[in-house]
C-alpha cells in the first residue's frame, strides 16, 4: 500500500504514465497504418498497390528505425539526456507524418516512403528515451512495472489506431474516402503536442546528470523521485551506487567499442540485440500491420475487420497491466518463455484450419483463427512485448545503456523488416502455411531464452556485473582506484574510495 500512497510513488507514477504517451505516439503511428492500407482512399490515391509494395510502405519505417538506431537516438539520448531527446524524436515523427497524410499527386508513393523513413527515424529516439528513462528513476525491485508502462503506452496507441481507423469507415462520402485516412494519420498530433510540451517539467534521471557532471542537480533528482519511499540515508547510498558505478567506468578507459571486444559487455549487447529480433521475428510486426488483413481473409467485411483490431488491440492493454503487475515476482525470463509458448500453438492453429477448410467454407474454423489470433496477442503481450524493453533497458552499464539498447533496438528493426516483407509475400503465395514459419520461430525462441538469459528481477542497475561479469578494464580500475587517485578523462571527477561506499567527487570540492 505504502507504494501508491508515498510521495515518490506517485511521481514515479506520473513521470512514467506521462512518458508512455510518448509510446502512445509510437503505437499509433503503427496501429493507424494497418488501417489506412485497406481505406478505399488510400488505395486509390496509391493506384490500388500490390502485396510487394504494401510490404515497402511497411518495411521502409525499419529501414528508418534502423539509421536511427545506429547514428542518431544513441547520440541523442547521451548529449541532450533522456527528455530532449524524446521530445527531439517526437518533433521528427510529426514532421514525417505530416508528409504521410499530405501524400497526393502523382507523387504521393514517394512521399509516404519518405514519411515513413522520417518517422521511423523519430520513433526510434521515443522507443529507446521512453524505457530509458522510466528504467533509471525506477528503484530496483519495481523496475519491471514502470518500465512496462512504456509497452502500455504503445499498445494503447495501437488500439487507437484501430479505433480511429474503424471510425474513419463511416465518414464515406467522397470527401470521406479523399480525406479520411489523413485526418486518421494526422491525428497524433493531438498527443505529440501535449507531449512534447510537458517533456521540459519533468525531473532529468539521476544516472544521466552523474554521467553529466551534473551532481548536485542528480542528488536533488533522486531525492525527489525517492522522497517518503526510502529514508534519506538510503537515497544518499543509491547516489553513492550510482556515482561509483559512472566513476569506475570512466575511469577504465572504456568507451562503446568495448560493446563488441569486451566479452562481459559483448555478452550483454547479443543477448539484448537478439531478443528485440525475437521479438519482431515472432510474427510481432505481421500481426501490427496486417490484422485488418488478416480477418478480411478470414472472411470478415473491411469494417469488421478494422473493429475487430481495435478490440484485439484493447485487450492487449489489459493483458500488459497484468504483465505490468507480474513481471516483479515471475520474472523476465518465465513471462517470454510462457508468451513464445502460447504463440508458438496460436501459430500452429492458424496454419492448419485454413489448411483443413479452405475458401472459409467453415465458419467455425474462421472464428477459431480469429480466437487464437486474440490468443496470440496475449501471449505477446505479457511475453515479448513489454519484457524485451525492460531487459534491454537494464542490463547495460549507465555510460553505455543507450548505446547499448539502440544497438539491440536495431536488431529488432532488422527483424521488422524481414517480418513486414515475408509476411505478404508469403501470405500470398503460400497461404496459411507461412504461420508453421513463425510457430517455429517461436518454439525455437522457448529454449533460448531460458538457457541463455539469466534472470534480472530485483537486480539494482548497478549490479548487473554480478550476472554477466565485470569488463576487465573496470576490474584493473576498480582494483587501482584510491582516494587520491584521478580519473583520466573523467572530467574533473574521481572515484574517492573502492567500489563498496564508493563516491564521485568534484577535485574541487575536497
Amino acid at each position: 500500500m505504502v507504494l501508491f500512497l508515498s510521495k515518490a510513488s506517485r511521481r514515479l507514477h506520473a513521470c512514467c504514465i506521462f512518458f508512455a504517451l510518448g509510446s502512445f505516439v509510437w503505437g499509433y503511428n503503427i496501429g493507424i497504418l494497418s488501417s489506412v492500407l485497406v481505406h478505399p482512399g488510400f488505395v486509390k490515391q496509391l493506384n490500388h498497390p500490390k502485396a510487394a509494395k504494401k510490404g515497402v510502405i511497411t518495411a521502409i519505417y525499419y529501414l528508418g528505425t534502423w539509421t536511427s538506431y545506429i547514428f542518431f537516438s544513441r547520440a541523442a539520448s547521451d548529449f541532450l539526456g533522456r527528455r530532449y531527446a524524446t521530445l527531439l524524436g517526437t518533433f521528427i515523427t510529426c514532421f514525417g507524418t505530416a508528409l504521410q497524410a499530405g501524400a497526393t499527386g502523382g507523387g504521393a508513393y514517394a512521399m509516404v516512403i519518405a514519411g515513413r523513413v522520417i518517422a521511423g527515424i523519430g520513433i526510434a529516439m521515443i522507443s529507446t528515451g521512453v524505457p530509458l528513462y522510466q528504467s533509471e528513476i525506477a528503484p530496483a525491485r519495481q523496475r519491471g512495472r514502470f518500465v512496462v508502462m512504456n509497452h502500455i503506452g504503445m499498445v494503447a496507441g495501437l488500439a487507437a489506431g484501430f479505433w480511429v481507423g474503424y471510425a474513419m469507415t463511416f465518414w464515406d462520402s467522397d470527401w470521406g474516402h479523399y480525406v479520411g485516412w489523413r485526418v486518421a494519420i494526422a491525428v497524433q498530433f493531438v498527443p505529440a503536442s501535449i507531449f512534447m510540451l510537458g517533456l521540459p517539467f519533468l525531473p532529468e534521471t539521476p544516472r544521466w546528470l552523474v554521467e553529466h557532471n551534473k551532481l548536485d542537480r542528480a542528488r536533488a533528482s533522486l531525492f525527489y523521485l525517492r522522497e517518503g519511499m526510502v529514508s534519506q540515508d538510503d537515497a544518499q547510498h543509491e547516489f553513492d551506487e550510482i556515482c561509483a558505478d559512472v566513476a569506475e567506468f570512466r575511469a577504465s578507459g572504456l568507451g562503446w567499442t568495448s560493446l563488441f571486444r569486451e566479452p562481459s559487455l559483448r555478452s550483454r549487447l547479443w543477448r539484448a540485440a537478439l531478443l528485440q529480433f525475437m521479438a519482431q521475428m515472432c510474427g510481432a510486426t505481421a500481426m501490427k500491420y496486417y490484422l485488418p488483413t488478416l480477418f478480411k481473409a478470414l472472411g470478415l467485411g473491411t469494417r469488421l475487420s478494422l473493429m475487430a483490431g481495435g478490440i484485439e488491440s484493447t485487450l492487449k492493454i489489459g493483458c500488459t497491466v497484468l504483465e505490468m503487475l507480474i513481471i516483479d515476482k515471475v520474472g523476465r525470463r518465465a513471462t517470454m518463455t510462457a508468451g513464445a509458448v502460447v504463440m508458438s500453438f496460436a501459430m500452429l492453429i492458424n496454419g492448419v484450419l485454413p489448411q483443413v477448410y479452405p475458401g472459409n467454407v467453415n465458419r467455425a474454423s474462421d472464428y477459431a483463427c480469429i480466437v487464437f489470433i486474440f490468443i496470440y496477442s496475449l501471449g505477446y503481450s505479457m511475453g515479448f512485448g513489454p519484457a524485451a524493453w525492460v531487459y534491454g533497458s537494464e542490463i547495460f552499464p549507465t555510460s553505455l545503456r543507450a548505446r547499448g539498447l539502440n544497438f539491440a533496438a536495431s536488431g529488432g528493426a532488422i527483424g521488422s523488416i524481414v517480418v513486414a516483407q515475408v509476411w505478404p509475400t508469403g501470405i500470398a503465395n503460400i497461404g496459411s502455411k507461412i504461420y508453421f514459419f513463425f510457430m517455429a520461430i517461436n518454439i525455437v525462441c522457448v529454449p533460448i531464452i531460458w538457457f541463455f538469459y539469466p534472470e534480472t528481477k530485483n537486480m539494482p542497475l548497478e549490479d548487473m556485473d554480478a550476472l554477466f561479469g565485470k569488463a576487465a578494464a573496470v576490474s584493473a580500475a576498480a582494483r587501482s582506484s584510491s582516494p587520491d587517485a584521478s580519473g583520466s578523462g573523467s572530467g574533473g571527477l574521481r572515484v574517492e574510495t573502492h567500489r563498496e561506499g564508493a563516491k564521485l567527487v568534484h577535485d574541487a570540492d575536497v
